[in-house]
């Protein structure tokens, strides 16, 4: 059977909940994945959590998978933006090691509660308007693009823009961004 068509069908199946469908998917996709990501990650253990992030993603949003897109592009595109995410990640976390490695605060003497900023972060995105709180939602806990939401909630691209400068400033203004460590976990988590 030609790969597009058997996609096509497990994709079908993966949207009424197969789990057959799903495994065969994983059989297929999981270790090409892997190793393009062990390409640019260099790292056993995180390409492997990559994949494994991927798949429960795509287990999440299997009602939302559209048979006729190619599913291999898909699954490379999420790969890719998740590398992404890695490496700016890490670029942050160094930029942060590297300011605190000449001065005598550290992260452990901050004073800095985390998960009390994640509460103040998580009642903030509840006391948004509705439907700002479900494009914020979708693109920083759910890593979807501005054209997926867009998609998905039948908005334009720029009304969903526009609410994540809005919730992206809603947020700013209530936070505060004075002390590094919070400023950090803000760019981290947040933006």
């Amino acid at each position: 059977m030609d790969r597009h068509i058997e996609d096509k069908f497990l994709i079908r199946q993966l949207n009424k909940g197969d789990i057959d469908a799903f495994n065969k998917l994983f059989d297929l996709y999981s270790s090409k994945l892997y190793h393009f990501s062990l390409g640019y990650l260099k790292s056993r253990e995180d390409s492997e959590e990559l994949v494994q992030d991927i798949f429960c993603k795509l287990w999440d949003n299997r009602k939302l998978i559209k048979e006729n897109h190619d599913f291999k592009a898909y699954l490379f595109t999420i790969a890719f933006n998740y590398i992404k995410k890695h490496f700016r990640s890490k670029a942050i976390i160094n930029k942060y090691v590297n300011y605190t490695s000449g001065t005598q605060t550290s992260f452990m003497e901050d004073d800095v509660n985390y998960p009390s900023l994640k509460n103040l972060v998580d009642d903030l995105v509840e006391k948004m308007p509705e439907k700002r709180r479900a494009v914020f939602i979708k693109s920083r806990f759910e890593g979807k693009s501005n054209s997926d939401i867009s998609e998905e909630l039948n908005i334009s691209k720029s009304t969903v823009e526009n609410h994540l400068n809005l919730a992206l400033r809603f947020l700013r203004n209530n936070i505060g961004t004075e002390n590094l460590t919070v400023a950090l976990f803000f760019s981290l988590f947040i933006q």
